[in-house]
């Protein structure tokens, strides 16, 4: 049930892009900004006016904050970023937050009053400029993804390098900043997770085929994945700060991280991103792909090389090669990625890519010219070793849908009062 609406992309100016939105270290999505709800005309006659007025408080301070910094938390300038940005994400994430109890009260115990509120929602990733529809379990799906939003541009606020000359002293070190980011990847990943286990499920067939592309199911899949995937890049990083970490767990997180953006990918490749947003997606996950590609090929080579075999030694200059070829290919799609618009720049490089940018070169390089004099080109096998395969350990945050608010304990809905142990989603 829910009737739904679609307006194409030219038929008004709702959907605002920000022609460039500086250094990125995290792809996030152009955040969709909800319109404006009619409460009192969809629920008067069915709900109290204490209700009706929460419900259209909560939300309009969504709209409002939305409306006013959406297009601006996308853009990362240093000292706005973390001076300014922190305070609105946080801000905007806690009307989410206090709005989501509220809002689930229309559809604990497969309410009725689900169906009767048309909402409105501008996309940035689909063709069609906004979505409308006639059920709250649409709402809710779009508050959670809201939220993963916010926290993948917190964490990418965090990444981002600070230094004085910005005016801002950080009171954490660089060393916190990314630990802390990962908790919030997970935090991310999290939301997305508990959205296509236990919301989707929730719209009938016809909805959910009729979903804006940016709440496609393989969209919400994949950016859970980069999330993760991301979070493993910090591990990565910090294990190669590590006079502590072996080789082995350098590799088993780079082989990892290549499961993760594989994934992403494939819950995107056929799914219709265009032009905008989307493109940007599409390039962001490829790119990162074939960067943890290179990673783990260099440090499956490197272990390779320990060897004491004609063959390991083969197999590892093999490895180091791949990595090479594809450590090029990644800047490329970097460059790719930073075209496609809305306009971005990289920021310094750091962590794992700054390590492995001296690297994979440098003992490429060295391994093809001490081995060429053993083996003939033709003896390197002519393509990479398989990668070892490893299960993936970090997984999201266990996000649980928050209890209906208590204002709905003694709500009387068309005569018939909700019971306290009725509270249910």
């Amino acid at each position: 049930m829910g009737c739904f609406a679609s307006t194409p992309k030219d038929s008004g100016g709702n959907r605002r892009r920000p022609g460039s939105i500086g250094e990125v270290s995290v792809y996030v999505p152009g955040l969709r900004i909800p319109k404006p709800v009619d409460f009192a005309q969809s629920l008067g006659d069915h709900l109290s006016k204490n209700i009706v007025e929460r419900l259209s408080a909560l939300r309009t301070r969504i709209v409002v904050m939305a409306s006013q910094e959406g297009p601006t938390i996308t853009r990362t300038k240093k000292k706005s970023a973390t001076q300014h940005g922190d305070s609105t994400l946080a801000d905007l994430q806690q009307a989410l937050e206090d709005y989501l109890p509220v809002l689930l009260g229309l559809v604990k115990d497969g309410c009725h009053l689900q169906y009767k509120v048309q909402f409105v929602w501008v996309n940035q990733e689909d063709d069609a400029e906004e979505t409308a529809m006639s059920n709250a379990w649409y709402e809710v799906l779009s508050v959670l993804h809201l939220m993963a939003t916010l926290s993948l541009s917190q964490a990418n606020l965090l990444l981002l390098p600070r230094t004085s000359a910005d005016g801002y002293q950080p009171k954490v070190s660089e060393a916190e900043s990314r630990r802390a980011s990962v908790d919030i990847f997970l935090k991310a990943a999290g939301y997305l997770d508990c959205a296509v286990r236990h919301v989707l499920p929730q719209l009938p067939t016809e909805l959910r085929r009729n979903l804006p592309v940016d709440l496609a199911e393989g969209v919400l899949r994949a950016l859970c994945l980069q999330a993760l995937g991301q979070g493993v890049d910090i591990q990565l990083g910090m294990a190669i700060d590590s006079t502590k970490a072996t080789l082995a767990v350098k590799r088993r997180l780079a082989c990892e991280m290549v499961k993760y953006w594989q994934q992403a990918q494939d819950n995107i490749t056929n799914l219709p991103l265009g032009n905008g947003w989307g493109e940007k997606h599409r390039h962001f996950v490829k790119w990162k792909y074939v960067e943890a590609k290179a990673a783990a090929y260099y440090y499956h080579g490197m272990i390779l090389d320990e060897g004491n075999t004609e063959k390991s030694h083969g197999m590892a200059v093999a490895a180091l090669q791949a990595a090479d070829e594809y450590f090029k290919e990644s800047k490329k799609l970097c460059e790719a990625f930073n075209a496609a618009p809305p306009l971005s720049r990289n920021a310094p490089l750091w962590g794992t890519m700054k390590y492995l940018s001296e690297k994979i070169p440098k003992d490429t390089s060295s391994k093809v010219r001490i081995n060429r004099d053993l083996y003939s080109y033709e003896r390197i096998m002519e393509t990479a070793p398989t990668l070892p395969d490893f299960a993936l350990a970090l997984k999201p945050d266990e996000y649980q849908l928050p209890q209906v608010d208590s204002s709905w304990r003694t709500e009387n809905v068309n005569g018939i009062q909700t019971a306290p142990n009725h509270i249910k989603v």
